[in-house]
């Protein structure tokens, strides 16, 4: 058979730290491995840490394919202000008094179960959400009136971890499992209101997007230092973040679908029509196929085929 081209194209998770944008990581990750193609999912701001999902190569494709719905977070909320931004890097807009009541833990309990379930969410100001073709954050740089629209969004946990009140000052540390497209700083800008005060987000680590924990994760100087090879022995299974199932083809099956050929659906007869099945073979995805009738075609090929399957 002949062999497909065996560039490096993985995914990769990045412990993102403090001070950094997306955009800054990618950066950082193209100079260690030696790669102009590289792209995120998911974005967080530069004031949050934690995972970042990369795409090397290829495997860029694969971004807004991976199953990264739900998303784990610690978070810091203080109370006594709200800001532009929602966060500590805007400016304060609003005061309120901070309520004895913030101090007692079982209140903190009650009020963060409140927040549990289906809402509706009105995003910050300052996010990354198109409006007319522009990222919000800069129309609301540029002092324009930014006025989003509320989403549909799921808390689907929100716990307590402590409270820290010093001097006149108080913040709940809080674990949230949200997901996709909830924001923990409307939260906190939330939670102010609707305990009669105001807040902000003023810490955020996202301890997991989708399957990829911290755990999982590769920091940028360990990146740095080990270049392409430390991003190969930290490649991420792009299986484990697609709902698909497995087909491991013969020669013959491969060489037919990488050259645009169909295939038949008896190599997969659990696949039901319209659904996706990863082929891999040798360690790689080579391709996405889509059940159409008694066929399956192509939906996207990795002529590198993406690193990182297990057997």
């Amino acid at each position: 058979m002949k062999r497909f081209s065996c560039g490096h194209s993985l995914l990769i998770g990045v412990d993102k730290p403090l001070g950094l944008s997306s955009h800054d990581v990618v950066a950082r990750v193209r100079r260690a491995v030696g790669e102009s193609k590289v792209g995120h999912a998911g974005t967080l701001d530069p004031l949050a840490s934690g995972v970042l999902v990369v795409g090397i190569g290829q495997a860029t494709r694969l971004l807004g394919l991976i199953t990264l719905d739900d998303k784990r977070y610690l978070a810091r909320i203080s109370f006594g202000s709200q800001t532009s931004t929602d966060d500590a890097e805007g400016e304060v807009i609003r005061t309120a008094p901070i309520g004895e009541s913030l101090r007692d833990e079982g209140f903190a309990r009650a009020a963060l179960a409140r927040i549990v379930g289906v809402q509706e969410q009105v995003p910050p100001a300052y996010s990354a959400i198109s409006v007319d073709g522009a990222r919000a954050y800069a129309r609301a740089r540029k002092g324009e009136d930014v006025d989003l629209p509320a989403r549909t969004v799921t808390v689907h946990d929100a716990a307590l971890i402590s409270v820290d009140a010093h001097d006149g000052d108080v913040a709940w540390v809080c674990s949230f499992h949200v997901s996709k497209g909830a924001y923990i700083r409307s939260l906190a800008r939330d939670l102010g209101s609707m305990l009669d005060s105001a807040a902000h987000l003023s810490g955020l680590t996202r301890t997991s997007s989708g399957a990829v924990g911290l755990d999982r994760c590769i920091d940028l100087d360990t990146l740095a230092e080990g270049g392409l090879e430390a991003a190969r022995a930290a490649a991420l299974d792009p299986l484990t973040l697609l709902s698909h199932q497995r087909i491991v083809p013969t020669d013959a099956e491969l060489a037919a679908i990488m050259n645009g050929r169909q295939l038949s659906a008896d190599i997969c007869p659990g696949l039901a029509q319209g659904e996706d099945a990863c082929l891999t073979r040798d360690g790689r995805l080579w391709s996405i196929v889509t059940r159409t009738g008694d066929r399956l075609a192509t939906a996207v090929n990795f002529p590198q085929g993406i690193e990182g399957v297990r057997a």
